[in-house]
């Protein structure tokens, strides 16, 4: 299970008004930044709110008195490490559970699953420290892909189960 609650990330059609918001009423900082993406913190977490610029992202679906895809995206727990993760990943997919998005974000090693009505979650486990997160998120590779790259999670529960230590698996996969 989870060791704690992590973050939120919105969708918005008003990103810079919503970012001015939650800096003033959680006298949050910036972290990173981009015309697409924002990151928020207030305390020792590397990010507590994600924004993501819907207006610049799916401009095509902006109607009038629409609301279209705004809302919260996700909600995000962190696992202990990376094998309770996997050990997590191994229960849900034997109970017909499977994620939808296997990714390494850089900063976090992180699956993505749906409840039944669609509300989605990011179990994820952190890289490195605060420290790290953040210096990453400063760094130009960072601004290149603040995304991340695709994993396999069987592989690398297959390399859990062979032995290799959960530190070792947290490394952000080539691609």
């Amino acid at each position: 299970k989870p060791v704690k609650f992590a973050h939120v990330v919105y969708m918005t059609r008003r990103f810079d008004e919503m970012i001015r918001w939650y800096r003033n009423v959680f006298e949050a900082e910036v972290v990173y930044e981009n015309p697409a993406l924002a990151f928020l913190t207030y305390d020792d977490e590397h990010h507590r709110f994600a924004f993501a610029n819907l207006a610049l992202l799916k401009p095509e679906t902006e109607r009038p008195g629409e609301r279209g895809d705004i809302g919260v995206n996700h909600v995000a727990y962190t696992y202990k490490d990376a094998g309770d993760l996997l050990d997590t990943y191994k229960r849900l997919k034997a109970a017909g559970i499977e994620p939808y998005w296997p990714v390494h974000h850089g900063t976090t090693m992180s699956l993505y699953y749906q409840d039944p009505d669609g509300n989605r979650m990011e179990f994820q486990v952190d890289v490195g420290t605060v420290e790290e997160a953040t210096r990453l998120m400063e760094s130009e590779a960072y601004a290149a892909n603040p995304v991340g790259v695709d994993y396999d999670p069987d592989a690398l529960l297959a390399r859990w189960e062979a032995g290799e230590d959960a530190e070792s698996l947290i490394a952000l996969p080539e691609g």
